[in-house]
């Protein structure tokens, strides 16, 4: 387990923890791997239905450690290669890889969160924030873009003009406007409690249709109407009759919770 990410597993669900909560969970090179390393575990892990992601202390995730990443053994130039035949560097994978992890992740944010920590966020299915969580697109402020895998989830977030003006400033802004321009899906004033929550809720319903409903949305949103209704019969006939889907019927006939097996 790494010394930057603590990990746990109880009722089907994963928590996942940031661990390093004097530096407000910015990220170095310790921080890079131990992200990647927790969602590889995750996906290995049987049994795991939904994962709960969030910061430890103070504060979700500031973003880069530069200090660090110019000192530390793990440099800025290793975080941005690209390789394995991988389609994303190591930088990229601390978020995309939450986005490729084939079970929905549910993200408690809180305090800061700004530039690469807010991508990391991103790559969440749910991002459940404090109203007073302070978000920012920070990387103009050091002369630079965006880079953690935006391209891959804010387009599905937000309308490009409010994208490029928050992308363009830098500016602060909080958890409950968050919410209102679509980059956070609800508020919570306890947003790791209503995380957890959430996370058992899904965790009760069949896991073969949690799958195939987040590998749905992942392969069609957006893409050609064709693709996207051949994929929708494709996986539904995977699901009807299995014993999943089954027990689904079941158990919501007799009102009780269902007895799902994982694969």
């Amino acid at each position: 387990m790494s010394e930057r990410v603590r990990i746990e597993v109880a009722d089907h669900v994963a928590t996942v923890t940031l661990t390093r909560p004097d530096k407000h969970n910015a990220l170095d090179g310790a921080m890079f791997e131990g992200i990647i390393g927790a969602a590889e575990e995750v996906a290995g892990t049987p049994g795991v239905r939904a994962v709960v992601l969030h910061g430890e202390g103070p504060s979700f995730c500031s973003g880069l450690d530069v200090a660090s990443l110019a000192t530390g053994p793990i440099s800025l130039d290793d975080i941005l290669e690209r390789s394995g035949g991988r389609r994303a560097n190591l930088a990229q994978r601390a978020s995309t890889d939450w986005i490729d992890l084939p079970v929905p992740v549910i993200a408690a944010v809180h305090g800061n969160c700004f530039g690469g920590g807010l991508q990391i966020a991103l790559g969440a299915d749910v991002r459940i924030a404090a109203p007073d969580t302070k978000l920012s697109v920070m990387e103009v402020k050091w002369g630079l873009v965006p880079d953690m895998g935006i391209t891959s989830s804010l387009p599905r977030l937000a309308r490009i003009d409010v994208a490029k003006e928050l992308t363009f400033t830098g500016r602060i802004f909080s958890g409950a406007e968050a919410a209102e321009l679509g980059l956070v899906t609800r508020v919570a004033d306890d947003p790791l409690a209503a995380a957890r929550e959430l996370a058992a809720a899904i965790a009760e319903r069949s896991p073969d249709a949690v799958r195939a409903a987040k590998r749905l949305y992942e392969e069609t949103w957006p893409k050609p109407a064709d693709h996207a209704l051949e994929l929708e019969t494709e996986l539904q006939i995977g699901l009807m009759g299995s014993p999943n889907q089954l027990e689904a019927v079941r158990s919501g006939l007799a009102k009780e919770p269902g007895n799902f097996t994982d694969a």
